[in-house]
């Protein structure tokens, strides 16, 4: 996995790096173990393509979990806090995200979606 994660975050078109384990943690589809992969190359690659990193608020995910979270800040990271919502209800899902963040000392100028909209396109389409 550490291979082709790598090789995904650098490809010029690549903004986030979403559902970076896979894992299931509860839920109606069962659960699943996360992938296994060489953290800390995959963040230092991310950080170096300045290619955000996925905080997955759906409670069924909660992908990354906090440990890979906390290395993924610590590599300089940027980061998209999103609810992976299927249904409009879900949306309330964001705060799920929002609370890890802080809770783990991520600083809000590193979430994409705190940014202005030209800095985000400017981001986004270099």
């Amino acid at each position: 996995m550490t291979r082709r994660l790598v090789a995904a975050v650098r490809l010029p078109h690549t903004n986030v790096l979403g559902h970076c384990t896979g894992r299931l943690v509860e839920g109606s589809r069962g659960t699943r173990a996360q992938s296994t992969f060489d953290a800390e190359a995959v963040f230092a690659a991310c950080a170096e393509a300045n290619t955000a990193v996925e905080i997955n608020s759906r409670p069924e995910r909660c992908d990354p979990p906090d440990d890979l979270l906390a290395l993924a800040i610590e590599a300089g990271c940027l980061f998209a806090i999103d609810t992976d919502a299927h249904a409009p209800g879900q949306l309330d899902f964001q705060a799920y995200g929002c609370e890890r963040a802080v809770r783990l000392g991520l600083p809000p100028d590193r979430v994409i979606n705190t940014w202005d909209l030209p800095d985000l396109r400017a981001w986004a389409n270099p």
